[in-house]
């Protein structure tokens, strides 16, 4: 996988305190957050890098690849969605797990990430029984989405201010008021939102919303990781981004899987 290319934002560096550095880019992947980066020293010794980063990003998708793969092979004699339940909850632990100690993240990422894989493929096969060529058209977009993405950020052609950073955290913070009250309503009538699970245009429309708000999430997740590697971050942390942004696409293909799902509906 390529560079995520160089920042030409200077302003990023800010003065140095003792042996720490901090953050004051804003991401609202809670993985990747100013609290996470801005207690871990600066290297002594080999330093992150964005060509690192990027290779560990390739080898986390294969890894959730794999997960995927087995689930998938085993959808057909009823045991997918034992596996998939289990590695969401193994996934959500080493998720947990990764963001308290990111010194782990060499060990807990790959874990993650296979864990991930095994829910992704029962998901996947499930939807595929109900929607043939579902699972490869939402893996074809969101790979799509990515590096169309990753170009876009390596170019210039989309920049990451702080006008955009601050829309986008606005729009994660009304994203999680909706998921909030869906909740709510759910608890106490039975029924959730109907346009979050539904086809229709409201739920087409909110789905495309949430697929623009996991992409935005993206530029700033590559935003991010090339300004902690400039300043400087231990080279254990190139395993600890690439997590991160593994959090981001898993969320993306799962919104894009939904979206297809609401839209062959509407057929």
């Amino acid at each position: 996988m390529s560079s995520f290319g160089r920042s030409q934002n200077t302003n990023f560096r800010q003065q140095q305190q003792g042996p720490r550095y901090n953050i004051r880019y804003k991401t609202s992947n809670p993985m990747l957050s100013e609290r996470r980066f801005a207690s871990v020293p600066l290297a002594d010794g080999e330093r992150m890098t964005i060509d690192g980063t990027a290779n560990k990003v390739g080898f986390l998708l294969l890894c959730c690849l794999t997960g995927a793969l087995f689930t998938w092979s085993r959808a057909m004699d009823g045991s997918g969605m034992g596996f998939a339940l289990g590695g969401a909850l193994v996934g959500f632990i080493f998720a947990i797990v990764t963001s308290f100690k990111p010194e782990w993240s060499a060990v807990t990422a790959p874990i993650y990430s296979v864990a991930q894989g095994l829910f992704i493929g029962g998901v996947s096969a499930m939807m595929e029984m109900r929607y043939p060529g579902i699972a490869l058209q939402a893996a074809g977009l969101t790979f799509g989405v990515f590096f169309s993405l990753l170009f876009a950020y390596k170019t210039r052609l989309i920049r990451v201010t702080e006008t955009f950073r601050s829309g986008v955290m606005i729009g994660m913070m009304g994203l999680m008021v909706v998921y909030l009250v869906s909740f709510f309503v759910r608890m106490f009538t039975g029924y959730p939102l109907a346009f979050i699970h539904e086809g229709g245009m409201f739920g087409i429309i909110f789905s495309l919303v949430v697929i623009a708000l996991a992409s935005a999430n993206l530029l700033m997740d590559f935003d991010f990781i090339e300004s902690v590697a400039e300043e400087g971050a231990p080279k254990y942390m190139e395993w600890f981004g690439a997590f991160g942004l593994m959090v981001t696409l898993v969320w993306l293909y799962i919104e894009i899987l939904r979206l297809l799902a609401k839209l062959r509906d509407d057929d």
